[in-house]
């Protein structure tokens, strides 16, 4: 099974900014961390997230987009390479997708 991998040139403003500022408010603010999260900025190695910190996260994306954005259910289907290498622009595509929000095609 293969990571939904967002392109290089993902573009999704609108949910990234919101994914990417709710991630700021649960890792610390990035510029107080001393870098920007972007599409390519990993949970684990960059964020240093841990598992119990995306089962947090979950939480929030599901009180913000609502039930549909199921994040435990996303995960569930992927190995665990692949959600150790988990990039924000992933999570931004699968919000996009479960919001009805904007991603790419």
């Amino acid at each position: 099974m293969t990571i939904d991998r967002a392109p290089a040139g993902f573009v999704a403003p609108a949910v990234f900014e919101v994914v990417a500022g709710l991630l700021g408010e649960l890792a610390g603010d990035p510029r107080v961390l001393g870098f920007a999260i972007t599409p390519e900025t990993t949970f684990h190695e960059d964020l240093g997230l841990e598992s119990i910190d995306l089962v947090t996260f979950a939480g929030i994306l599901a009180e913000h987009f609502g039930p549909e954005v199921n994040l435990a259910e996303y995960l569930a289907e992927k190995e665990l390479d692949e959600v150790i290498g988990l990039t924000v622009g992933d999570l931004a595509r699968f919000v996009a997708q479960r919001s009805g929000g904007p991603c790419p095609r």
